[in-house]
């Protein structure tokens, strides 16, 4: 069986590093699984997830000119079909939480941040209150950073002294 992109090998795990791992593939060849190709889930370390002489089915990305092969095992995995159509039917934000109907994504805290509290969090409050307390506080340090730099420079309205 010829190495053609597209195409689903088995091969055994040869060798592993920060980045990815090394897999022999058919025909005497080597191809690499870059790290982000291991799991569908992120992988901080390979190691959690392969070991050497371990036996996988890699599907062919990429075969360049000077002969490198790219390869990843969680393209190669077989989907099952509810998951399939569950993810399609759904779309999710990073942490997993459900979209809203509106296309934005739900936040339980009802900040727009990462995390709990926050100072523009104020319950039940609407975007529109939230974003107007944001501008009228940004508006006031701007004007308390601009008072502070023009006494800085001497009160010249921002100009260089010589």
């Amino acid at each position: 069986m010829s190495i053609e992109v597209g195409s689903i090998v088995e091969g055994v795990v040869s060798g592993i590093t920060n980045f990815g791992a090394f897999v022999n593939l058919p025909e005497g060849k080597v191809g690499l699984v870059h790290i982000s190709e291991v799991a569908d889930v992120y992988v901080s370390d390979v190691k959690e997830f392969l070991k050497e002489q371990d036996k996988v089915k890699v599907k062919v990305l990429s075969v360049d000119e000077k002969g490198k092969i790219g390869l990843s095992i969680k393209k190669a995995q077989e989907k099952k079909p509810d998951d399939q159509e569950h993810r399609s039917n759904e779309r999710r934000s990073f942490e997993g939480r459900p979209a809203r109907n509106d296309g934005g994504f739900a936040n339980p805290s009802g900040d727009f941040r990462r995390g709990t509290g926050g100072r523009y969090n104020s319950g039940n409050a609407s975007f529109e209150d939230k974003l107007s307390k944001f501008l009228k506080d940004s508006d006031e340090r701007l004007t308390d950073l601009s008072r502070k730099t023009d006494s800085k420079r001497g009160g010249r309205g921002g100009g260089r002294r010589r």
